[in-house]
């Protein structure tokens, strides 16, 4: 029996169209990839054009890890992440209740200003902020220096308010009837309803303060304590000579909690995202 000329058709598109997936993806990995390959590598082979893999990768761990005190890094910006994510998934939830049940003047200007400040990135600030952290706070080499100004979010506030509003009204009503207080309300029946949502922002948030940079250069000169953003980069030049076997190591390790927090949240994100996305 003769092929059909529309199946033929079809399975010459199916192939380039995975053929078209394939070369994308190797695109978007090749940067990853020449890392990986050049981690693997003697630092007297790293600036040589050879894609070959080496046997070193171990060796270059250990020196970033002990010598450049990486591991100190890295459990720094644990902290911190952790706390800028738990932080702001809790004032953004609050900040949403307020604006979704309760009623109060300007409450619209005030939302508009909370949207506004999404335009406004942290380097335009950082100049004011720094001033008013270090010398009217006293927070200069402090962890909640690099905490605090990051614990309230526009874009959460602004997700847990859409997803609030759709829900039904007669839920806050009915919990009203019953004498449920609103931190009953939000513990009790929004927060089951959002976890979706939560785990969304919390995978959002933690990679944003994880690879927090400026910010941490600028007011934390405490080397036990800095973020490994800027470890890395000390890392670079260090001694005269980079070893940048070692930095390429160390930047994949880097990449590792980010991923791992991903990977655990990854499917409560791709609905919170396809949630908000139908909203």
């Amino acid at each position: 029996m003769a092929a059909r000329p529309g199946r033929e058709a079809g399975g010459r598109g199916e192939w380039l169209a995975h053929l078209l997936l394939v070369a994308a993806v190797l695109l978007l990995s090749a940067p990853l990839l020449f890392a990986l390959i050049k981690a693997t590598q003697p630092s007297a082979e790293v600036l040589s054009s050879s894609l070959r893999p080496g046997g070193e990768f171990l060796n270059n761990l250990g020196k970033v890890w002990t010598q450049a005190n990486l591991g100190q890094y890295m459990l720094n910006s644990a902290v911190v992440a952790l706390a800028v994510t738990a932080g702001k998934t809790a004032v953004s939830l609050l900040a949403a209740l307020a604006f979704v049940y309760f009623r109060f003047p300007l409450r619209g200007l005030m939302f508009a200003l909370v949207l506004l400040s999404l335009m406004l990135p942290t380097e335009i600030l950082i100049v004011a902020l720094f001033d008013f952290v270090s010398r009217d706070l006293g927070w200069a080499n402090t962890r909640q220096a690099i905490i605090v100004p990051f614990l309230a979010s526009a874009t959460g506030t602004f997700l847990f308010r859409q997803h609030f509003m759709n829900i039904p009204r007669s839920l806050s009503e009915a919990a009203r009837i019953d004498g449920c207080g609103p931190l009953e309300f939000l513990t009790r029946i929004l927060l089951p309803m959002s976890l979706n949502t939560i785990a969304g922002l919390a995978v959002i948030q933690f990679v944003f303060a994880w690879d927090q940079y400026i910010w941490p250069l600028v007011i934390m000169q405490n080397d036990e304590r800095q973020v490994v953003q800027v470890g890395l980069r000390r890392l670079i030049d260090a001694g005269g000579q980079t070893d940048w076997g070692a930095v390429m190591a160390g930047a994949l390790i880097t990449l590792v909690p980010p991923l791992l927090v991903f990977l655990v949240f990854q499917r409560a994100f791709s609905q919170g995202v396809a949630l908000n996305q139908e909203k």
